[in-house]
């Protein structure tokens, strides 16, 4: 719902605050006073076209902020759009800049975006209805939405059986799309995908292969240093050079311990741990021996290696950074071959399958025209009667549905999500008159009519959460008025509703009032916006049905209250 609004410099609006309530808001006023630009400012922070006229004269620049609380699932993927994710307690901020060098900056939860995302964003918050506007009802593909949902479950069951088989019937089509292209572009890429795989099956590449080789490649660059620097130790470990080795010394010492060993156990205990010493450097220098003796250069083993190496980083470069990745790529390249050379019987396999789809797609299409077609015919009644209550008494109102009966292929048919349906709202304000789509209504009243009557029926099921009414009182007065009212509180009890009015009727059933005057201050004009409490609210009735207040007045403005209220409950206990 929408929990404020701000308005600053626009138009007569020098800065006013707007908290509609739950239910039902209605906003009255004389003529002029500024109703219109706070509807404008709506339209404005939900991303439609402004200009830079709307500033308040004398001021730099306007700005409009909407605070909303909105069930985050509702907007979740179109905010993830924007790389957002909406508030953990759905709290969604819009707002609007408009500067006099005709700048515009648009926000959502203060972040910078686009105004056609934010009239994206904000038709999934608010459906206005005015005099004017463009409003969803118009947009002849939602009628179908709207159907399915006054539907039901019923109709539900069915879809989900068609989107299953839909699912499955485009992965088909794209499958034969891939296999089904041009020959000669098939017969190359088949050419250079035996090349690929002959090329890497040919190197016989083994798992980490590369960094054995690197290793060995290693030692041979080093042979000589290495059997040098082995000699010498082994020199000094064994043989000594000019002198005693290693071993020679650490035997003396032996010899010498070994004579006090028997004295105390401290001192076997060195006796022990210097023979195991010496068993251990003897092992040392026996290894070290044998892999002096064993070290050997070969350029002719370094060439293989280098060729071999080097043929491995090409194969790097062209099919993977390592052996592992090549690998992969030389079983994909198989698997695609495999699937290309097979492809004339895959195609063969996956027609008679998407063949079987078609009919079965064409069988469940056919079975969500039969329970469209019942449900626009009950549709089509409960509106024309609220069009009754509406006195739009001689309207006929039509749901026009076009099931595609293409003959011939079924290939030719065109699955939509919604199946083979095209359907739209028809109607005839007037005797005489041919049923004619909505968009094409003359009246904006009559189209305001329309859909309070449309959103009474589908109040329960439309998922807009905020719905706006901009005066669609016009030309109806008494009785009709009424209904009217009455039917605004029924919306309100799934919707919060914001209504401007003339008709005390109206005004009289709302939730929520809010009076909106023009005033005059230190020479300047600005519009003033008031919440008003029981005792204002009849005084306002009161001048709505008179024009001026007096005690008969407001005593029959007090006796409407009570009325409105009566019928309101009634509603709510249905």
């Amino acid at each position: 719902m929408l929990l404020q609004l701000d308005i600053h410099n626009v138009a007569l609006i020098d800065e006013i605050r707007i908290e509609p309530g739950e239910g039902l808001n209605v906003l009255t006023g004389e003529t002029g006073a500024g109703k219109s630009i706070i509807i404008d400012s709506i339209k404005a922070v939900l991303g439609d076209r402004v200009s830079k006229d709307i500033i308040r004269t004398g001021s730099q620049n306007a700005l409009i902020e909407a605070v909303f609380q909105v069930d985050a699932v509702r907007i979740r993927d179109i905010m993830n759009d924007m790389g957002m994710e909406p508030e953990e307690d759905g709290t969604l901020i819009l707002s609007r800049e408009i500067t006099q060098t005709g700048r515009n900056t648009c926000r959502i939860n203060g972040k910078m975006v686009s105004a056609s995302f934010l009239k994206e964003i904000g038709e999934r918050l608010i459906d206005i209805h005015g005099q004017h506007d463009n409003q969803s009802l118009l947009r002849t593909e939602r009628h179908i939405e709207l159907l399915d949902l006054f539907a039901g479950e019923s109709l539900h069951r069915v879809k989900d059986e068609y989107a299953a088989l839909l699912g499955r019937y485009r992965d088909i089509k794209a499958k034969l799309k891939a296999l089904s292209g041009d020959p000669g572009e098939r017969e190359r890429k088949m050419d250079l995908l035996k090349f690929q795989i002959d090329e890497i099956r040919k190197a016989r590449l083994k798992a980490a292969e590369d960094e054995e080789l690197s290793r060995q490649k290693t030692l041979l660059v080093n042979a000589e240093r290495i059997s040098n620097t082995l000699a010498s130790v082994y020199d000094l470990l064994s043989v000594g050079s000019g002198g005693s080795s290693a071993l020679d010394t650490m035997n003396e010492s032996l010899s010498w311990l070994s004579s006090v060993a028997g004295l105390d156990e401290s001192y076997e205990e060195m006796d022990r741990r210097l023979q195991d010493l010496i068993y251990q450097m003897e092992d040392l220098a026996r290894d070290v021996r044998q892999s002096y003796e064993s070290t050997e250069y070969d350029p002719a083993v370094l060439d293989e290696i280098e060729e071999r190496l080097d043929l491995i980083y090409r194969l790097k470069r062209k099919y993977g950074s390592t052996i592992t990745d090549i690998l992969g790529f030389c079983q994909d390249a198989e698997k695609q071959l495999e699937e290309l050379e097979k492809s004339e019987e895959t195609v063969r396999s996956l027609s008679e399958e998407l063949t079987e789809l078609e009919n079965r797609l064409y069988q469940v299409a056919g079975k969500l025209n039969a329970e469209r077609v019942k449900a626009a015919s009950l549709l089509e009644n409960r509106i024309t009667q609220q069009l009754d209550d509406l006195e739009m008494k001689k309207s006929k109102f039509k749901v026009d549905i076009q099931f595609d009966t293409s003959s011939g292929s079924a290939s030719g048919r065109k699955f939509g999500n919604n199946g083979l349906d095209r359907v739209e709202f028809l109607i005839s304000p007037n005797v005489g008159e041919p049923l004619k789509p909505l968009a094409r209504i003359a009246s904006g009243g009559e189209m305001s009519r329309v859909m309070l009557a449309v959103k009474s029926i589908l109040a329960e099921v439309d998922s807009i959460p905020v719905m706006i009414f901009d005066e669609i009182d016009t030309g109806i007065s008494g009785k009709a008025a009424q209904k009217v009212g009455e039917k605004l509180s029924y919306v309100s009890r799934t919707h919060q509703v914001l209504c401007v009015t003339h008709q005390a009727q109206i005004a009289c059933i709302a939730d929520h009032n809010f009076l909106i005057e023009k005033i005059v201050e230190k020479g300047k004009t600005r519009t003033k916006v008031t919440r008003l409490n029981d005792d204002d609210k009849i005084k306002e009735i009161a001048r709505l049905v008179g024009g001026e207040t007096s005690e008969a007045s407001l005593k029959y403005a007090e006796e409407m209250i009570k009325t409105a209220k009566k019928a309101a409950n009634s509603m709510t206990n249905k």
